[in-house]
């Protein structure tokens, strides 16, 4: 398997399809929804069926699990995951921080990683031992070491709006222990954005495998780390997300594991 190749093409692809959708972007948008506040457009359609009809066309061996209701063999030791979309919702309102995502994922490994944001014409990279890179260059987490001096990130699930484990706890203790927290609307650029030190750390629930396939290897060659809120292996088919420039991690997960939140101000 020459990776160097595959990547090539999952470039072409992605950079062909995002530049085809960002020139549409003004265009008025088709909007249904999966649930209360979880939607999708014609466009996150279309560029799903460009991207899958390539894939399919360059790789006839592999399996595709994408977001809007396509699977081809998933069963298979190797297969794409696909986000044509990631940020469908600021996508609907012309909020211009969306991204395609996708990862080659092999017996159970994601190996290889792409995101491309449009609106800045911003290509994040990775294959699995071989460092991450924005268009071209390589790119490496933040040095930030105390959680009081750090820029977060999240986001919160589609079903915040009836279920306890919604993320907003957590967002309130982080509100209280770092500098900042933000919420941009996409897990892949979310993921890259850590990756490149412009955040140093991000934590998320219930997100799926497309959403943070291709960021998460994207982060860990960057030299961050990420696991779930234990520490545990991070499994992109998990609950949880927590990605770090690695000097914070152990603080991250102390809030995010800690009963009694009332002193975590003073704490950090």
């Amino acid at each position: 398997m020459d990776l160097n190749k595959i990547l090539a093409k999952a470039i072409k692809i992605v950079v062909e399809t995002g530049d085809y959708i960002y020139c549409l972007s003004n265009r008025k948008k088709r909007i249904s929804y999966k649930g209360a506040v979880n939607l999708v457009t014609q466009f996150d359609n279309i560029a799903q069926r460009k991207i899958v009809n390539y894939l399919k066309k360059e790789f006839p061996d592999y399996g595709i699990l994408s977001e809007e209701n396509i699977s081809y063999d998933t069963h298979k030791k190797i297969k794409w995951l696909l986000d044509p979309l990631d940020g469908t919702t600021n996508f609907a309102h012309n909020l211009p921080i969306w991204a395609i995502s996708i990862g080659l994922e092999v017996e159970a490994e994601i190996v290889l990683g792409v995101v491309y944001d449009p609106t800045r014409k911003e290509l994040f990279s990775a294959i699995k031992g071989r460092g991450s890179f924005l268009n071209g260059k390589k790119i490496s987490v933040s040095k930030t070491k105390k959680l009081g001096k750090s820029l977060l990130v999240t986001g919160f699930p589609y079903d915040i709006r009836v279920s306890k484990e919604n993320n907003l706890d957590y967002f309130a203790r982080f509100c209280l222990t770092a500098q900042a927290v933000r919420r941009l609307g996409s897990a892949a650029l979310d993921l890259c954005y850590t990756a490149c030190g412009r955040f140093d750390g991000y934590w998320e629930l219930k997100l799926s495998p497309w959403d943070q396939a291709a960021g998460s290897l994207i982060l860990k060659e960057a030299g961050g780390k990420i696991t779930d809120f234990k520490g545990k292996p991070f499994d992109i088919y998990g609950k949880e997300v927590l990605g770090t420039n690695g000097y914070i991690h152990r603080q991250m997960m102390e809030v995010l594991n800690k009963k009694d939140c009332s002193v975590f101000y003073l704490s950090f």
